[in-house]
């Protein structure tokens, strides 16, 4: 027998993660949401993967537009983090937030420690969720602390310089 969900969201909970947002379009349409399950999956070629709850706009507009962006938020983004992960706010996410379209349509955050423009190569059914794989057109990279979300909040990494 499975666990519960419950027993399932308190041993993620165990499990530190960076915050990214992870963006799309459809046409002229952009959307976007808060996501921490997403991670490098090849070097060779270049690909990240990032898993979306398939009841998401976001989810429907990476399968429509056929490319995702992901800002992997600093510090001081949190605010933004929030409001992505608001369904209260879902259609008015982007109002108010500075970025740029990539090359392949899909809004990258300002300000963001690090953007990802990707091109969709495959899509697999997982649970309630869908992985997609994405083909990384460009990358950019700024220094600063990443937003790291763990024990059901944020926290900040403690420099071992310090």
């Amino acid at each position: 027998m499975a666990i519960s969900e419950e027993e399932f969201k308190r041993c993620m909970s165990a499990w530190p993660s960076g915050v990214t947002v992870v963006t799309s379009c459809a046409g002229d349409t952009i959307h976007g949401m808060t996501v921490s399950d997403f991670s490098g999956a090849s070097l060779t070629p270049p690909l990240a993967v990032v898993l979306c709850d398939r009841a998401s706009l976001t989810t429907r507009m990476i399968s429509e537009g056929g490319c995702f962006g992901v800002s992997i938020l600093s510090v001081e983004q949190q605010e933004i983090s929030d409001r992505f992960a608001s369904k209260k706010l879902e259609h008015v996410r982007f109002e108010g937030i500075e970025y740029e379209i990539g090359q392949t349509g899909a809004p990258l955050l300002t300000g963001a420690l690090a953007n990802l423009d990707c091109r969709l190569t495959a899509t697999h059914e997982v649970g309630d969720h869908l992985i997609f794989v994405g083909l990384i057109e460009s990358a950019e990279v700024r220094p600063g602390a990443p937003l790291v979300y763990w024990g059901a909040g944020y926290r900040k990494l403690e420099d071992e310089a310090d």
